[in-house]
């Protein structure tokens, strides 16, 4: 083998500038592979913090139906005492979850006494919502962002309402909500601060203290619309829906049916679909680099077969058995593979290193100067490697099956 391994390095020498060229266009397919994996894998990262840590957090638990009629923020499917302490029992025992946050969500009518306009009330704990969703605070474009967010009787508005209304901090507004039993109610706060959407202009989320909300609904019992959860580790994700949705399954509703549901923040952004895109795009460059590594490596191995058709005459006259002549253009493509996947790799590793030494910065919907940090997983690494190997390996398949079933006599005799 030790051999076979010094015939296949001396023969990728003699045809240095092939190889070398070869080796080119596979190191560039690495190189382009892993930096777009990284770079999108990092603009994608910081799309997904911006809603889950700023308005969605990670996980959320609904009453059943309560997501398929949100449309309407229905108050007829809120989350009645006894749900809520099964829920909140649960998630205490759960290690993945770093905080959750419950919330009362009403659609109501704004007003400053002047003109009227409506608005999504989102009913809060302060505290327990600025632990699920860090970003939160930082959304406050006007007013104190130091704690507690907000006290009762105080309203945090959007832009959208503020500019639009010209409302200012400290000035006095109105909020009008209809109740679940239809009763009309009002109740009157003081503008603590301007909320910076994250969805775009047209937001128009609002958020008032739990306790307020309960008062301006005049709900009688505890209860809630959601709960939103923040895991401690968002890559853990589909592990801690899985656990959350089995041990609330054991909650029943009407009917001996799950009076419960658990859906992640993919679930409900619209904004996933961008997700599944980058995804799908990664799976694209894939094939794209899969597809420059096979015809390079096939093209030169056809090559090498081409003109060594007298050499490989030679070496099976004087008694090389077949498998010897398969085992040597199998290792030429491998030993491409490898260099190329090697070089590609470390190139591919090094400018990502300078690439978070550099800082780059983006915008994402209403965030400006995120910085961006590039990065790629060892599986990554990896899977794009092997995936080289393996290709050039079956690219040089074809030629080496060809050169090693060659007759002599008729490769003795080739001009």
């Amino acid at each position: 083998m030790l051999n076979i391994l010094k015939i296949a390095i001396r023969n990728l020498t003699r045809f240095g500038r092939r190889t070398l060229l070869t080796s080119s266009l596979i190191t560039l397919g690495i190189v382009g592979v892993l930096l777009f994996v990284a770079v999108a894998g990092s603009f994608k990262a910081i799309m997904i913090a911006q809603f889950t840590d700023a308005v969605l957090g990670h996980v959320e638990v609904h009453r059943k139906g309560y997501v398929a009629s949100i449309d309407t923020l229905p108050l007829n499917l809120n989350m009645q005492p006894a749900a809520i302490a099964k829920v909140e029992q649960a998630l205490d025992h759960m290690d993945a979850v770093e905080a959750y946050s419950e919330r009362i969500k009403v659609g109501a009518m704004f007003s400053n006494f002047t003109e009227t306009s409506s608005i999504r009330v989102n009913g809060i704990d302060p505290q327990k919502e600025a632990a699920t969703t860090p970003l939160l605070p930082g959304r406050i474009i006007e007013g104190s962002k130091e704690a507690p967010l907000l006290k009762p009787g105080e309203i945090l508005i959007p832009t959208v309402l503020a500019r639009g209304m010209k409302v200012k901090l400290g000035d006095t507004v109105v909020l009008v909500a209809t109740n679940r039993d239809g009763s009309v109610n009002g109740k009157t706060f003081v503008v603590r601060g301007v909320l910076e959407s994250v969805t775009g202009p047209s937001g128009k989320d609002g958020y008032i203290h739990l306790n307020d909300a309960r008062d301006l609904l005049r709900m009688k019992e505890r209860e809630i619309s959601e709960i939103a959860i923040r895991l401690k580790n968002p890559a853990r994700l589909e592990q801690a829906y899985a656990q959350l949705s089995q041990e609330l399954s054991g909650i029943a509703g009407e009917g001996g049916r799950p009076a419960l549901e658990v859906h992640t923040w993919a679930d409900l952004s619209p904004f996933a679909n961008v997700v599944r895109m980058i995804d799908l795009l990664a799976v694209f460059i894939k094939i794209m680099m899969v597809s420059i590594v096979l015809i390079s490596v096939m093209n030169v191995m056809m090559m090498a077969v081409y003109e060594r058709i007298r050499e490989i005459g030679t070496i099976s006259a004087i008694g090389t058995p077949p498998r010897r002549i398969l085992s040597l253009f199998l290792t030429e493509g491998l030993l491409l593979g490898l260099g190329g996947a090697a070089l590609g790799t470390a190139i591919s590793l090094a400018a990502i290193y300078f690439l978070n030494v550099w800082k780059i910065t983006c915008s994402c919907g209403q965030q400006q100067g995120l910085v961006r940090s590039p990065a790629v997983s060892i599986r990554d690494v990896a899977t794009i490697a092997a995936l080289v190997v393996i290709m050039a390996l079956l690219a040089s398949l074809q030629p080496a099956w060809k050169a090693s079933r060659m007759d002599p006599v008729t490769a003795l005799g080739h001009v």
